[in-house]
């Protein structure tokens, strides 16, 4: 059990819980948080995990700790870690089951004045066209070769077939693509799973928003993202839906026994991992890949949906209804990156759950775009308050394998903010505010609550403080869809 006596200060947004608490333990876990968010993540097991996690085998560095940290599977959800290649471990559990869960953030010039008479139809249109809650099905119906096309070519595949622009996967991470991707070792249950799912939002914390810019910080990143004070801009969450849930339990079932087989001690068996370099390593990472292309492709779908309806809503009543992308990203990923280890370049494998890649400028992989301002970094908060745009910074690059914050973080579990909470109450909360709500079950809805989360404007001041990020905009809601 982690004690806050188990923390060293090393300033007021950074703490470090040493290697030296442990035998096991093969780095230091190094905290993003304020002594307020600290104290948060001792409510539950979130650092116990980030300390088990530190005796992963190949551990490079620190484990790093966002401030939206919550308990997660054998990994906290806001936790990354990094191994190193060729002999470190990959860990689906350091991962998650929703692999490639991500944020895509798309922008306007309509000013939100102008749209506010047409929002409820805007609403209502987009829960109709774009299928939400547990086990939708879109209107697409992939047959098993084309399901596997997805999975090999990820957002090339919407490309290819009408659903995206070239600008489209230029402002997506990896261009929507991870090679290597390889769809043989995927089982044929969770290809089931996926064939109908294709441009669906599912279910939980994903959701599609409408905000208006409320405000910008620094002005010169907000116009290289086409981000307009006032103007109004969809964000939506989403990852691999039943595909990736299916992968992630396949192979934390299958390596139960793999990490037995090279000799893995683990302190968590929900924990289990196998050497990058192990043909079930490399198994599992060509599976997660193929999830995560197919996340990309769905979110590139969905987004295809929104603005069909965006056009169809506002055709004829307000100029130039298009919305243009600023940015998809993954919060829950594995990735071979180069970064620095104990001063040393070296290639590493960093898994990110619940956190959302930070590089800084003219960093390798960023968009051309960016190159200057750094990549961006998409915080949405929980439902009904703020959500922020962030860029990377150097200082992240230095101190968290390139990474920041993903969300607000959990503070109530879902049954606890369903014991607590009533849905009917929190829609007309909601409505009342001036935030239109569509979701699929009032139960579901209760479970998102923003009292069931952790104050997003504290966490985006937390990796702030830390340097991981600085301030783009901050985005305030017009309407919710959730499923």
């Amino acid at each position: 059990m982690v004690r806050l006596q188990d923390f060293r200060k090393i300033s007021e947004f950074e703490w470090e819980i040493p290697r030296s608490i442990r035998k096991d333990m093969r780095g230091n876990v190094r905290v993003f948080a304020s002594y307020e968010m600290l104290e948060k993540g001792l409510q539950d097991r979130s650092f116990e995990q980030a300390v088990n996690a530190a005796t992963l085998p190949g551990l490079a560095g620190n484990v790093a700790v966002m401030p939206d940290v919550h308990q997660g599977y054998g990994f906290p959800i806001g936790g990354v870690a990094a191994t190193l290649l060729p002999d470190g471990v990959i860990s689906p559990g350091a991962i998650g089951y929703d692999i490639n869960c991500g944020v895509r953030l798309m922008a306007s010039f309509i000013h939100f004045e102008e749209a506010m008479p047409y929002m409820e139809e805007l609403t209502n249109r987009l829960y109709f066209e774009c299928p939400s809650g547990v086990g939708s099905v879109s209107s697409l119906k992939l047959s098993r070769s084309v399901l596997e096309k997805v999975c090999h070519e990820g957002s090339l595949w919407t490309l290819k077939n009408g659903y995206a622009s070239n600008e489209d996967l230029d402002l997506t991470e990896d261009q929507g693509c991870l090679q290597g991707a390889d769809p043989m070792n995927i089982s044929p249950r969770a290809l089931e799973r996926g064939m109908p799912q294709v441009g669906s939002l599912g279910s939980g914390n994903h959701f599609i928003e409408i905000d208006r810019v409320e405000q910008i910080f620094d002005t010169a990143a907000a116009q290289a993202m086409g981000l307009k004070e006032n103007c109004i801009c969809l964000m939506l969450h989403s990852g691999s839906r039943g595909l990736g849930h299916q992968i992630c339990t396949d192979y934390v079932h299958d390596f139960q026994r793999v990490s037995q087989k090279y000799g893995i001690q683990l302190p968590d068996r929900e924990l289990v991992c196998a050497p990058l370099s192990s043909p079930e390593g490399k198994a599992y990472l060509s599976a997660m890949r193929s999830a995560a292309n197919y996340a990309f492709c769905n979110r590139q779908v969905l987004a295809f949906f929104a603005r069909q309806v965006f056009e169809s809503v506002f055709a004829g009543k307000i100029k130039n209804p298009f919305l243009h992308l600023v940015y998809d990203l993954a919060h829950n990923m594995g990735k071979v990156e180069t970064h620095l280890v104990n001063g040393k370049k070296e290639k590493v494998f960093v898994h990110r759950k619940g956190a959302t890649r930070s590089f800084g400028p003219e960093a390798e992989g960023i968009p051309q775009r960016y190159a200057k301002i750094g990549q961006p970094v998409l915080v949405p908060g929980s439902m009904g308050t703020a959500s922020w745009v962030l860029v990377g910074t150097q200082t992240s690059m230095q101190k968290s394998f390139g990474s920041a914050c993903h969300g607000a973080g959990r503070v109530f579990s879902r049954s606890q903010a369903k014991r607590e909470i009533r849905g009917d109450e929190l829609r007309n909360r909601l409505m009342r505010a001036g935030i239109y709500v569509k979701a699929g079950s009032l139960s579901g809805l209760a479970e998102e609550a923003p009292e069931a989360y952790k104050d997003v404007d504290q966490v985006v001041e937390c990796v702030i403080g830390a340097g991981l990020a600085n301030k783009v905009a901050r985005l305030k809601p017009l309407a919710v869809i959730k499923g």
